[in-house]
């Protein structure tokens, strides 16, 4: 079994206005994640993700690309120490 791995990022680019949230959402709940997302003051989306470390992999890797209509500049990562426990995946206010 694959050991957990909770990440928090930070996705800059025109990611705000082209529902980057939803879709964020969407794809970690198909990658069997929990954590949250939320637009930030500074035009960039905030995420937490946790889970099985290859899904958060693959999930980091979406990000790069973002959903349609989405232009992504950088995807700033921190590794949590530890497991997040998150019930699942949320979109939070800002």
């Amino acid at each position: 079994m694959s050991e957990t791995r909770t990440v928090d990022v930070v996705i800059s680019g025109r990611v705000q206005g082209v529902g980057f949230r939803v879709w964020t959402q969407h794809q970690a709940q198909l990658h069997g994640l929990t954590g949250h997302v939320r637009n930030r003051d500074d035009g960039a989306v905030a995420a937490t993700f946790s889970g099985p470390a290859e899904a958060v992999g693959a999930m980091l890797k979406a990000c790069e690309a973002g959903p349609r209509g989405a232009r992504v500049d950088s995807v700033e990562l921190t590794e949590r120490p530890g497991s997040g426990t998150f019930p699942d995946f949320e979109i939070r206010g800002a």
